[in-house]
C-alpha cells in the first residue's frame, strides 16, 4: 500500500528514542520528512544522522525541546518551516510519568506530571492542529491505561484517559477543516521505558513472562510494529479515520 507520504513533513516529539524513533523511521521509509524533538542534543544528532543516511538525503532535523515548555509548539513549527517549508502533521508522545500507587504520589508529583504529560500534550495538539492544512493529521501516543488501569501507574491511569477525551474533542473541532486527530494506545512494546518498568519490579524476567502471559499474541511488540501503525494513521491512506483510540497491544486490552 502506498501511504502517500512522499515529501510530507511531520513533527515527532520524543523522536530520538523508543516509539517516537520507530515512528520516525517508518515515516521516513515511506518518503516523509521529520522534525524530531527531545531533551538530548546528542541523541537527536544520532537519530537525525541515521535517518538521513537511510534516506540518502536530508530528511530529519532535531530540536532540543521539552513538551512542558510553552514555546515548544512554536519552535517545532518554525523548525519545520525553516527546514522543509511545511508541516503536514505531528505525532505527540506524552512521555512516561513516575510509577507508583495513588497513596504514594505527592501533590508535587501530580502537578509536575500534569504540566508535562497533560498540559504539554494539549498545548502541542492545540497549537500544531491550528497550523495544519486540510489533510493534516495529529496522533497522540497514549497508553492502554486509557481503557484499563495499570498496576502501580496511578498518574498514567489518571491523566491519559483525559488526554484521550481531549483528542476526541479536538477531532470534532478540527474535522470541519479536514484535519484528523487520533490516539494510539500502546501496550507492552519492547522499548527502554518498558524495560525500565520491568526492572523496577526487582525481577525483570519474571515481570516480562507474566506480562506476556496476559497478551493473546504471547509476546511484547517490537517498536517497528508500533511505528508502522503510527505511520499509517498519520497518512492520507487513513483519510476517513478520526477520533479513534487504536490499541497497539497484541490483544492485551479486552475492552471493546
Amino acid at each position: 500500500m502506498d501511504l502517500q507520504l512522499k515529501d510530507r513533513v511531520f513533527i515527532v516529539t520524543g523522536g530520538s528514542r523508543g516509539l517516537g524513533r520507530a515512528s520516525a523511521e517508518a515515516l521516513v521509509a515511506e518518503g516523509a520528512r521529520v522534525v524530531l524533538s527531545g531533551r538530548s542534543q546528542e541523541s537527536l544528532d544520532a537519530a537525525t544522522a541515521a535517518l538521513d543516511a537511510v534516506a540518502g538525503r536530508r530528511v530529519a532535523v532535531g530540536v532540543v525541546a521539552d513538551n512542558a515548555e510553552r514555546e515548544t509548539p512554536r519552535r517545532l513549527l518554525g523548525a519545520a518551516q525553516d527546514a522543509f517549508g511545511r508541516t503536514d502533521g505531528a505525532l505527540i508522545s506524552v512521555g512516561g510519568p513516575p510509577k507508583g500507587p495513588v497513596a504514594d504520589i505527592s501533590d508535587d508529583q501530580w502537578s509536575a506530571a500534569f504540566e508535562a504529560v497533560f498540559l504539554g500534550a494539549v498545548r502541542l495538539a492545540r497549537e500544531i492542529g491550528a497550523a495544519l492544512p486540510a489533510g493534516g493529521s495529529l496522533g497522540l501516543v497514549l497508553s492502554s491505561s486509557v481503557r484499563a488501569p495499570l498496576p502501580e501507574m496511578a498518574i498514567s491511569n489518571g491523566l491519559r484517559p483525559g488526554l484521550a477525551m481531549v483528542a476526541k474533542t479536538l477531532a470534532d473541532e478540527l474535522g470541519p477543516r479536514g484535519v484528523r486527530v487520533n490516539g494510539l494506545l500502546p501496550g507492552r512494546i519492547a522499548t527502554e521505558r518498558v524495560a525500565e518498568l520491568d526492572a523496577s519490579t526487582g525481577d525483570p524476567e519474571a515481570a516480562r513472562r507474566a506480562a506476556e502471559a496476559s497478551i493473546p499474541l504471547g509476546r511484547y511488540g517490537a517498536p517497528e510494529e508500533f511505528g508502522a501503525v503510527a505511520a499509517f494513521m498519520l497518512s492520507p491512506a487513513a483519510s476517513f479515520l478520526t477520533g479513534v483510540m487504536l490499541p497497539v497491544d497484541g490483544g492485551l486490552l479486552r475492552a471493546l
